[in-house]
């Protein structure tokens, strides 16, 4: 067995929801920038794009976009929805304040976003609906436990259903991100978080344990450069 082989429990900077000041905002335009070079929006528009397409919508269609960040892909969505004469309602989800007003001041001009501080695992949050449900690079910050608890939950929650867009664990992308954020990044926490991130990720079988557990059927798996897992699962209502 070697150290890729599962999951890592450790935590990351990111998941001080408290964190605040130029380390995270610093860190938020440099995941933007890796998001935009290495293809990581396009795992996630075209993931939205084909889940419309399955599953057409005549009206305005409401977006929760969960660990929003920066709001890098709700500014990309916004744009798509606009080309394309598509309603979007588009909702930024972040547990972190500080992230969230970073959020706001980034998507000035984007009268359909909007941003509010919530934690997905409250029974408020439960309570919500919405069409789609956007988790970029968002789940490898959750035990296996929380996950299959969040999966329950999300799959009464979507109307249409989830686009995930995380990280594929694997020593080319552990050793890649260690070497590119220690030459080319400013950012303390990116040099930390990131390879953290790759242990924290999955593989195709730990998708597949999750969402047995969770009682997920309807879904597929892609793998898409670079390194990275696009899943989108229909909603089963």
């Amino acid at each position: 067995m070697t150290r890729f082989d599962r999951r890592s429990g450790n935590i990351e900077i990111m998941d001080d929801l408290q964190c605040a000041g130029e380390g995270v905002n610093q860190t938020l335009r440099e995941l933007e920038t890796v998001n935009r070079l290495l293809g990581g929006n396009y795992v996630t528009l075209s993931a939205v794009q084909e889940l419309l397409k399955k599953t057409p919508h005549p009206g305005e269609i409401t977006v929760a976009d969960l660990g929003c960040g920066g709001g890098d892909m709700l500014k990309l969505l916004a744009s798509w929805g606009r080309k394309n004469n598509i309603n979007m309602r588009l909702m930024g989800i972040d547990a972190n304040p500080n992230i969230i007003a970073f959020a706001i001041d980034n998507c000035q001009g984007y009268s359909e976003i909007s941003f509010e501080t919530a934690n997905v695992f409250s029974e408020d949050f439960r309570e919500r609906r919405f069409d789609i449900v956007l988790a970029t690079l968002f789940t490898h910050h959750f035990t296996d436990d929380e996950l299959v608890n969040l999966f329950r939950f999300l799959s009464r929650q979507m109307r249409m259903g989830m686009v995930i867009n995380d990280i594929h664990r694997h020593w080319l992308a552990y050793y890649s991100i260690l070497l590119l954020t220690r030459f080319f990044s400013k950012s303390t926490m990116v040099k930390f978080d990131a390879p953290l991130s790759v242990m924290r990720a999955f593989r195709r079988r730990d998708w597949e344990t999750l969402f047995a557990k969770a009682e997920i059927r309807n879904y597929t798996i892609r793998w898409k450069w670079a390194f990275r897992w696009q899943v989108i699962i229909q909603s089963q209502g």
